[in-house]
């Protein structure tokens, strides 16, 4: 069922949690583009840098491609017009949680950090300090290492 899913198209990329996850997509070999309505620094520089097509804002015209998997955001409804192309093409469509769960947790063990504040510190104090053997997936973006300035 995966294993046909050579493209993914994010609507809703420029969060950053699914920026990451379409970054690691891409770095698996996937074909990746996106939509949003707020594309900017430091998010669009991340996604550029990972030559990941984004188109600024959502339109029908930004499924042209027919990717093989959709993922949604979850601020996005009924009424966005990309959902509803997804639902009346009848598209391949998840969720972030889902597509996560699919490509990069099944089968693993994971360690899943969450809250309201303090994600990204106690997420890389882990993986600093601890002598995991482990690939590590975490949504903060390192402002030094996009060449990102203020």
């Amino acid at each position: 069922m995966l294993s046909d899913i050579r493209s993914v198209h994010f609507v809703g990329i420029c969060g950053t949690a699914m920026a990451s996850a379409a970054a690691a997509m891409r770095d698996r070999g996937f074909t990746v583009t996106g939509s949003d309505t707020n594309v900017y620094p430091p998010m669009s520089t991340f996604l550029a840098q990972r030559k990941v097509e984004v188109n600024s804002g959502y339109a029908e015209q930004n499924l042209a491609h027919k990717p093989d998997l959709v993922v949604i955001g979850n601020a996005l409804s009924r009424g966005n017009p990309e959902v509803e192309a997804v639902l009346d093409r009848k598209l391949r469509y998840c969720s972030l949680p889902e597509l996560l769960k699919e490509f990069f947790i099944r089968g693993k063990r994971s360690l899943v950090v969450s809250g309201t504040h303090g994600k990204t510190t106690t997420t890389s104090l882990i993986t600093v300090n601890c002598n995991f053997d482990c690939h590590r997936m975490f949504s903060g973006i390192d402002s030094e290492r996009i060449g990102y300035k203020d």
